[in-house]
């Protein structure tokens, strides 16, 4: 009679414990208090001049019910450069991390940034773009503008 007592007590744990890991679709449930949304994981900056410095900024939304801390945000290479908040993002709170990409060299690029928080999850942002050559002089001086700036 203890055994079929400690049977059925081992076998109602297992499935409660079970109950609570899964739900009805059988797929694992996320934890909620750990995650982090980015508004948007993707911006296209289009056609950039060859040696001027774009930047933009991710907003991203601790969408969990606990505070978060991004451990680190690392480029992909020396051309990106991200800056970000050391403080904890609070739950439901925005955070930004702003992005600079240095278009030194022409052509097209795609760049990503990770984002590190809790320590082992993580998140990618990717910037991409065009950089073009610019000519090396937009239009030829004016002698006639030169002219008025010295009357005025």
């Amino acid at each position: 009679m203890k055994k079929l007592a400690i049977v059925i007590g081992l076998f109602s744990t297992v499935l409660a414990a079970r109950a609570q890991a899964v739900n009805t679709g059988g797929t694992a449930l996320p934890r909620p208090a750990d995650v982090i949304q980015p508004k948007e994981s993707i911006h296209n900056f289009g056609k950039i001049p060859q040696g001027r410095p774009a930047t933009y900024t991710f907003e991203i939304v601790n969408t969990g019910s606990t505070p978060i801390l991004l451990d680190n945000v690392q480029a992909s290479c020396g051309c990106t450069t991200p800056e970000w908040s050391r403080e904890a993002i609070q739950a439901g709170a925005v955070s930004r991390i702003k992005v600079g990409y240095n278009a030194y060299a022409e052509g097209p690029f795609n760049k990503t940034v990770t984002i590190v928080y809790n320590s082992n999850q993580t998140k990618t942002l990717t910037i991409t773009g065009e950089v073009y050559k610019v000519p090396a002089s937009s239009a030829p001086e004016n002698a006639s503008v030169q002219l008025l700036k010295q009357i005025n």
